[in-house]
Formats: C-alpha cells, structure tokens, sequence
C-alpha cells in the first residue's frame, strides 16, 4: 500500500518520465512537430487534466507554478553558463531552454503537494518558519552564486541537518501512524530523483557538459537534488501549513499519542 500511494503521489513525474522515455523510442527527426514541443503540450495537457480531476487543488497548483518558474529561472542560467545543454531543435525554447523543462520541476512540487495529502503527514517538531525561508533562500542562490563565488553547498547540508534533525514525517499508510526522520525522507526522495534524471540523461534528452547520452551522472547531482527537495517542500509549505506543527503543538500531539 505504501507503494501504490507513493506511486499514486509521483503521477504526474511517472507520466512526464514515461512520455521521455516513450518518445525518444519512437520519435523521429523529419516529422512535424519536435519532441521538446510535443513534450510541452503533453505536460500541458497533464496539468490541465490534474485541475479537471481535482487531483491537485487550484491553491496547489498556484504554488507549484511558482517552482515551476523559480526551476525554469535556473535552467536558463545553467544553460547560459554552460552547466548542461538541450541539444534537441524545439519551436517552444526561449534561451536555449525547452519551457516543458519546467514542467519537470512542478512535477517534484506536484509530488510534495499530493504525497503531504495522500498519506495525511504532518511535520514535527517543525522548525521556526523564518528560518527553514532563509535555509530555502540560501540554497537557491547558492546554485547561481557558486559560478562566481565559493561553493557553500556543504555548510547547506549541515544546515539541513542543524535545522530538521529533530523532525519527524508522520504519516498513515492504512489506519496505523508511522514515522521516519525527515533528513532521511528527503534523501530517499533525492535518490528517487537522481536515479530519474539518469533515465532522462540517457535518453539524450539533455546533456551536462563533458558528458555524452547514455552516460550516467555523478554523485555530486544527488546532491544538488537532495537540496533542491527543500527549496520545493518549503514553497509548497505555502500552502500546506496545517501540516507543519512546532514543538508546542508536537508535544501536545505526543502527550495525546500516549495517553492513547
């Protein structure tokens, strides 16, 4: 069951690598329409059909259009900087970028989105609001800035360690409560990511610099996922603040556990 809902909570992400995968088989380079478009509607459509089924409330998917700006912003830095390339021709591509690129980050936003609703979590003890916005701020810069200035991705990850290492995902499967750090919740997610990307890096759908199709990527993206997680969970938090409870609440809530 934890499955089925973990894959059920991934749809979106599940269809858009899916459709990768798909159309690098059976596509081919005469006909009308490019892949990076076809990629775009198809991920349009999704979204579309997402709001249709209710699947994801409008409130969600305002805050997940956030990200999806916020990702896109990055590829076309990344991309100007030289990081990695979209090598394929596309009709919808503003500087060098295939905009269904930012399709793939709302589908992580998606995911956090539905799986904190499907599996009812809740966060505790969870940090002082400011303080998670400025570790989100931080990393998020740092992703532009290491280009010119000092890599302070590993004071990031201490800091995602100093500031959630006490806090727990609550979660139902079933009827039963479970629990697991969240520190650990956040690297599983990464390495679900990680191992995604390589799939969609293999089908030469992009390529990083130095890197050639069907090459995987090193460790060091895992990495830059696993920061990137909470930079999407706190946007999504936005609109998600039920499930966010500090100590106080936390307490209260193991005080009622026990005496149950």
């Amino acid at each position: 069951m934890f499955v089925l809902k973990q894959g059920w909570a991934c749809l979106f992400g599940g269809l858009m690598l899916g459709t990768i995968v798909v159309s690098k088989a059976v596509w081919h380079d005469d006909w009308a329409l490019h892949r990076y478009d076809a990629l775009f509607l198809f991920a349009l459509a999704v979204q579309g059909l997402f709001l249709w089924a209710r699947l994801e409330t409008w409130a969600e998917a305002r805050v997940i259009v956030l990200f999806h700006l916020t990702g896109t912003a990055m590829e076309w830095f990344k991309v100007g900087a030289g990081s990695w390339a979209y090598p394929e021709l596309g009709l919808v591509k503003l500087l060098g970028v295939p905009l269904f690129s930012g399709f793939m980050y709302a589908a992580v936003g998606s995911y956090i989105a539905r799986v904190i609703r499907i599996f009812q979590m809740r966060f505790a003890p969870y940090p002082p609001l400011w303080q998670s916005f400025v570790l989100a701020g931080a990393i998020y810069v740092n992703f532009f800035a290491h280009h010119v200035l000092p890599d302070i991705r590993l004071g990031l990850f201490a800091a995602t360690g100093l500031l959630f290492w006490r806090t727990r995902v609550w979660f139902v499967v079933s009827k039963r409560e479970r629990w697991m750090p969240m520190i650990m919740a956040a690297f599983l997610s990464s390495l679900a990511l990680w191992l995604a990307e390589n799939i969609g890096t293999m089908t030469g759908k992009w390529l990083y610099s130095g890197h050639i199709a069907r090459h995987w990527t090193g460790m060091g993206k895992l990495g830059s996922w696993y920061l990137l997680l909470y930079v999407a969970f706190v946007t999504v938090s936005l609109v998600s603040r039920a499930a966010l409870e500090p100590e106080s609440k936390a307490l209260t809530q193991t005080r009622a556990h026990a005496r149950r």
